[in-house]
């Protein structure tokens, strides 16, 4: 039977649901979401933040996407050992492991800061058989710098 374009279709008021049908909503499980396709990423950047209390580890492809991070403080380090060479090689490694999904062969390194943790991480990262294609150091440089303090009185 067909509906003229006129013609509306008259919804009938549901009933309302039993005990039993109330449960039954509620302990049905959500749908699982499909898995998303990993893209693959050869080649990526690698930002190293090495301060004097910590060591971060970014890495990301091309585009400056992030793929994985890690730094000391999460990789289990506390108080001064958080920017130790030690533990910047286990950050490089723990971000390594997770972004072994995108297939990162070989990144370029951007290092920024003056903290124990950065010839750490190079090193790492060779330890890891990532191919490192350069090193360039953006540690920022103050060209004219704060205001000195005035001389002294004595």
């Amino acid at each position: 039977m067909e509906l003229d374009t006129q013609q509306q279709a008259v919804e009938t008021p549901a009933a309302p649901e039993t005990g039993a049908a109330k449960k039954a909503s509620k302990t049905a499980k959500p749908r699982r979401k499909a898995a998303k396709a990993q893209k693959q990423v050869s080649h990526g950047k690698a930002y190293v933040q090495a301060t004097y209390n910590n060591t971060i580890v970014t890495l990301t492809d091309l585009n400056g996407n992030v793929l994985s991070w890690s730094s000391a403080g999460s990789s289990g380090f506390k108080g001064p050992k958080k920017a130790t060479p030690y533990a910047a090689s286990l950050v490089v490694r723990n971000a390594v492991e997770k972004a072994a999904a995108y297939g990162l062969r070989e990144v370029s390194l951007f290092i920024s800061g003056v903290g124990q943790g950065r010839e750490g991480a190079i090193r790492a990262f060779h330890a890891q058989n990532i191919g490192v294609l350069s090193i360039k150091d953006v540690t920022p440089i103050p060209h004219n710098g704060c205001r000195p303090p005035r001389p002294r009185r004595v």
